[in-house]
């Protein structure tokens, strides 16, 4: 941002923010605004960043946002970007505003954009947690809960962080609070993370009722980075291979060529092992690891799953494998073993203004997502080689101006 000095003799920034809500071609919802920042003597010394927040209040339905946001202090292109928005609001039945990650709250001494009730909340403007922050703070609404239940009785709202890519609850991560219905109940909790892993999760918040049955539920996907934090191989020390399909792999490069391919699947921590623990852990540990692996996936029939995927990673490496990548190792190796084969593949390799690209459409992925696309470009046709672009699928790479790159 320039900063440019006003009327006052301090220098100051100056943007303007447009929000645009369309359904199809028609503009629903229209908003331009100018944000300005805290006025400074000296630029060279700006401590502070801009935070900004609005509510606006659409009709139900299915949106695409795209909001600009131009220097008003500089001749650069303003910055744009698009994103669907579902509304959706159930009038009788219990359930969630959207979860919201705080970065710091306090009572409120004097309403203002941030408030909410009688706090003031302090956004997380990322879904992602470094290592230098430990606690991870949220705010949901529950609504409804007096038309659900009879106003005043109690319900227990159960809050737990689990691993997005097997969807297993996290061990100690778990949380449960009573509450007493009526029409809005706030919710604001957190988690001391300091222990959790580096990894893909997904914060989810339920309410059971008193026979324990779930009658809302809401989560929201956030990632973790921890790298202080290893796969603890005592974990693996109790497990009995023996007998096992795992004891019958007695080639150690095998079984880490065995252990490399289950990347595209593996939690962060698993590929921590992989990577950087296994290639100095003896063959033992090593089968262990294999075995809990896939024991985590399938407890009846581990063998049937591993052979099951082992197919797949096949079938990616005649595919999709280059000169000097396995199949499993490339982009469209990745996803085709982490989502199956999509339903729908549109090739485009000889637009002339264009490079090469591949848009994969999968109807539902495994975790209920629904609609989602992977777009792949290449360089060249002749490595193979392609790369992802854009996903609208959680936890994967999104650059909603793909279409303004491939050209």
């Amino acid at each position: 941002v320039v900063f440019a000095k006003n009327d006052a003799g301090q220098f100051q920034g100056s943007i303007e923010v447009t929000f645009i809500f369309r359904q199809g071609e028609e503009i629903r919802q229209f908003d331009k605004y100018q944000l300005f920042s805290p006025e400074t003597s000296d630029t060279t010394a700006i401590d502070f960043s801009f935070i900004d927040q609005q509510r606006y209040f659409i009709p139900e339905g299915n949106y695409e946002m795209e909001i600009i946001i131009a220097d008003l202090n500089a001749d650069k292109k303003p910055f744009s970007a698009i994103q669907p928005v579902e509304i959706l609001f159930e009038d009788e039945n219990m359930c969630f505003s959207g979860i919201q990650f705080v970065k710091s709250y306090a009572p409120t001494q004097e309403q203002n954009i941030t408030t909410k009730g009688s706090v003031d909340l302090i956004p997380m403007v990322y879904n992602f947690y470094p290592e230098t922050v430990n606690k991870l703070t949220y705010y949901t609404e529950l609504y409804n809960s007096d038309k659900a239940l009879t106003t005043g009785e109690k319900f227990l709202v159960v809050s737990l962080i689990k691993s997005f890519e097997t969807g297993k609850p996290m061990k100690d991560f778990a949380s449960y609070k009573k509450y007493d219905a009526q029409n809005v109940v706030p919710i604001l909790s957190e988690f001391n993370i300091s222990g959790l892993p580096s990894g893909n999760y997904e914060l989810q918040i339920e309410v059971r009722n008193k026979e324990n049955v779930k009658i809302a539920e809401n989560e929201i996907f956030f990632q973790r980075s921890n790298p202080n934090i290893q796969f603890q191989l005592e974990d693996l020390a109790a497990i009995d291979v023996n007998a096992t399909f795992a004891s019958r792999i007695t080639n150690a490069d095998t079984l880490q060529e065995y252990l490399n391919c289950l990347d595209p699947i593996s939690t962060e921590l698993e590929k921590t092992f992989i990577h950087k623990q296994s290639p100095s852990s003896d063959l033992k540990t090593r089968q262990q690891f294999f075995y809990n692996f896939w024991q985590a996936r399938d407890q009846v029939n581990p063998e049937l799953a591993w052979m099951e995927y082992y197919k797949q990673v096949q079938i990616a490496d005649n595919v999709y494998k280059t000169q000097i990548s396995k199949g499993y190792e490339t982009d469209r190796g990745r996803v085709f073993l982490k989502y199956g084969p999509p339903n729908v593949i549109s090739e485009s390799y000889n637009e002339p203004s264009s490079y090469p690209y591949e848009i994969w459409h999968y109807y539902t992925l495994a975790d209920n997502q629904r609609n989602k696309k992977f777009v792949f470009y290449a360089f060249d046709m002749i490595t193979n080689n392609f790369k992802l672009l854009h996903s609208d699928a959680i936890g994967e790479i999104s650059n909603y101006k793909w279409q303004i790159f491939l050209n």
